[in-house]
């Protein structure tokens, strides 16, 4: 019963705010896969505002049918980066399998049922490179086939340019797995992507690269795995440590000179950090899988932001559409841990661990959408005392930048926990500005999240101009909007036995605490009980594994 009462509650979100786009001409599903999801596309005859379509899926030619998420008629005007009216996710899926998937207009007959697989985590390999120690960059030139990838095997091999060289390596091809590689000291950047695509970058060491201003910090964007092309695709990077770039980014407190190229001298954006990445990819055309790596750093070496790269105000941004990034742990930046801000489309956020950043997950603007974050734990967050914008981010950023009408896209939050580490843990969602009780969000819906936020902080932003939330079934410490959270828990989380973190971690609530059994069943996202727990750990489970250990085969 409370799963169906949440499928209506979903609805009634889908269904609450008209879109004065255009509807796209009519056509038949699609589908974009990656290892463990399915984005979906579809823009049947009659689609409107007041009717989502129901998802159903089942490994292919099963019997049962299970549950998706419903999807919203949403079309954006003034862009082709949307696809079709209708957009959404399938997730939780076994790799390398082929899946039925049947799709329902609401309230009428139209439907339709089509298949779709998951990537293999196994990909096939034709020749083999083997590469030895080198102090210079290794071009790569020559592509691999589908159905036999080059493999460029490092496994051993140190490539460490003494920064003489800008990259370690360059690709210029595809269908190629990089494996195994330490690389070290690049002028530039640790890996240059060009106008590739199917590129597997794994179990690599990158380290020491980036170059210095002569204001003493790193150079913005400058990353271990980079790229500027626009049609990069289907990028997988994993099973990587990527860490302690040549020189870090200035912190909120600390202004950098070199932001007057973009910002007046007296703006407060000149103390926004600049400096090195972990993964920046600018304006890609997307499909890209970053998982079970760690990128973390060391004091004075901090990141700008982690995972970023990209307009906050666009259609594309970063990842780009019908990504996914999952597994990893992700340390030390003074901004962002991930930058998950643009388009969004069909982007995907789970089960990853972040700790020692300004703001864990930035998501201003999503303009297309949906975005989809669920289960990720964050630790302490740290600013200096002298910040401008004070101590702390968000859990999540929320709001928009510059221009509130690039905020068209929806977000789905589910199953996510803030910690409080000696009350050193993050705000809520939005929380990171203090007028207006935080940043305004638009089109949200929160279910299972344990929104544990700082003393005075509030876990969900109070905005008035909040428009076309659904916010329910959350633990919060601190305020959320009136009228919402009519099944959420007013509290704070106590833990059970075994409780910590050491690239694994154990988040189980205690019976006795607040949000336990409190939250609802999430069709595809948390169905596997009736009762679940609020938060990314639930009762009974197994610690969950971040980094290299959890991609193990």
């Amino acid at each position: 019963m409370r799963e169906r009462c949440l499928l209506c509650l979903l609805i009634s979100f889908l269904l609450a705010s008209a879109c004065a786009a255009a509807p796209s001409q009519v056509s038949a599903p699609t589908a974009v896969p990656t290892f463990e999801c399915i984005g979906v596309y579809w823009s049947p005859a009659g689609g409107c505002a007041d009717k989502a379509v129901l998802v159903e899926y089942r490994e292919e030619g099963a019997g049962e049918w299970k549950q998706g998420l419903p999807m919203k008629y949403n079309p954006i005007a003034g862009t082709d980066e949307d696809l079709a009216d209708y957009r959404g996710s399938i997730v939780n899926l076994a790799p390398g399998t082929a899946y039925d998937i049947r799709l329902t207009l609401e309230g009428t007959s139209t439907t339709a049922e089509f298949s779709a697989n998951t990537w293999s985590d196994d990909f096939p390999v034709g020749e083999t490179v083997r590469v030895g120690d080198m102090d210079s960059t290794l071009t790569l030139t020559t592509s691999g086939r589908p159905d036999g990838y080059l493999l460029v095997d490092g496994r051993g091999a140190t490539i460490d340019v003494d920064d003489k060289a800008d990259y370690c390596i360059e690709v210029r091809a595809n269908y190629v797995i990089i494996r195994g590689f330490t690389l070290k000291n690049a002028k530039k950047c640790g890996i240059r992507l060009y106008d590739c695509h199917d590129v597997v970058i794994e179990d690599c060491d990158i380290s020491g690269w980036g170059e210095i201003t002569k204001y003493g910090y790193g150079m913005d964007y400058q990353a271990g795995v980079y790229s500027t092309s626009h049609s990069l695709t289907r990028v997988v990077v994993q099973r990587c440590r990527i860490h302690d770039p040549r020189s870090g980014a200035n912190h909120w407190g600390q202004k950098n000179p070199v932001n007057a190229s973009w910002t007046p001298l007296d703006s407060d954006d000149m103390y926004h950090p600049e400096g090195p990445h972990g993964i920046a990819f600018e304006e890609s055309a997307g499909n890209h899988v970053i998982r079970y790596n760690e990128i973390f750093s060391s004091p004075g070496h901090y990141f700008n932001d982690i995972l970023g790269f990209g307009w906050n105000s666009s259609y594309r941004g970063f990842p780009g559409a019908d990504s996914d990034i999952y597994g990893n742990y992700l340390a030390n930046c003074w901004d962002d841990g991930i930058e998950a801000e643009g388009g969004d489309r069909n982007v995907r956020i789970w089960n990853n661990y972040l700790e020692e950043v300004y703001l864990p997950i930035a998501n201003a603007s999503v303009s297309i959408g949906p975005l989809y974050v669920w289960q990720n734990v964050s630790g302490r967050c740290y600013s200096p005392p002298e910040s401008i914008y004070g101590q702390y981010g968000g859990f999540m950023k929320m709001g928009y930048a510059g221009d509130a009408s690039w905020m068209t896209g929806h977000t789905y939050l589910f199953n996510n926990t803030v910690l409080q580490p000696n009350g050193e843990g993050a705000g809520g969602l939005g929380a990171n500005s203090p007028d207006w009780g935080g940043d305004e969000i638009r089109h949200c819906v929160t279910r299972n999240n344990l929104l544990h936020a700082r003393p005075g902080v509030p876990s969900i932003a109070t905005n008035p101009h909040n428009t076309d939330v659904d916010f329910d079934y959350d633990l919060c410490s601190g305020d959320y909007p009136e009228s919402h959270e009519a099944h959420g828990v007013k509290g704070t989380p106590i833990y059970g036995p075994g409780f910590g973190f050491d690239r694994e971690g154990n988040f189980q609530l205690s019976p006795e605490s607040k949000g336990y059994r409190a939250g609802v069943r999430i069709p595809n996202f948390c169905d596997g009980s009736e009762h679940p727990d609020m938060g990314a750990h639930q009762s009974g489970a197994p610690d969950i594994q971040y980094g290299v250990r959890a991609g193990a085969r």
